[in-house]
């Protein structure tokens, strides 16, 4: 399928809504959206999640954060502190299900999107190589921060 320029905002938008629904039903946690903005250089992260996405729409979902903060999340949703890991493997899982959800939401607005299998990011990365990015800072109540990322290619 090959979308036109209006089609793409509107995906991206999609893309967006899909994915702050996504964390709504996965995250047990309420949270605040920041505005969403353009990252206009590369960026680095030191821990985080990405998602490749594929289909109608391609770029990669990635969730960036303090370790303790997924640590966190994975304590609220199964009652057990997680360390080590359990907390990487916690942590791609929780990248997995968000995108899961992204992508039921986007078939519900007739955008195909497919997901690829959570890459795990430890250390000091700088991830560049995207045509377009958009970050969306978003706080849990007393859990923190994490800053969502949809990089298009």
């Amino acid at each position: 399928m090959n979308i036109t320029s209006a089609d793409k905002s509107k995906a991206v938008t999609a893309l967006l809504n899909g994915t702050l629904s996504s964390l709504k039903t996965v995250v047990p946690i309420h949270y605040t959206a920041k505005k969403p903005h353009l990252q206009e250089q590369d960026f680095q992260l030191t821990f985080g999640v990405l998602i490749g996405i594929t289909g109608d729409i391609k770029g990669k979902l990635v969730l960036s954060g303090d370790p303790n903060m997924f640590g966190t999340i994975g304590e609220k949703m199964f009652a057990t502190p997680l360390e080590g890991d359990m907390l990487h493997s916690f942590s791609g899982e929780l990248g997995n299900m968000i995108a899961g959800g992204l992508s039921t939401n986007m078939a519900d607005k007739g955008v195909r999107v497919n997901i690829t299998a959570p890459t795990l990011m430890h250390g000091d990365t700088t991830l560049s190589g995207y045509k377009q990015a958009l970050k969306v800072p978003v706080v849990f109540d007393d859990t923190g921060g994490m800053d969502i990322f949809l990089l298009l290619d």
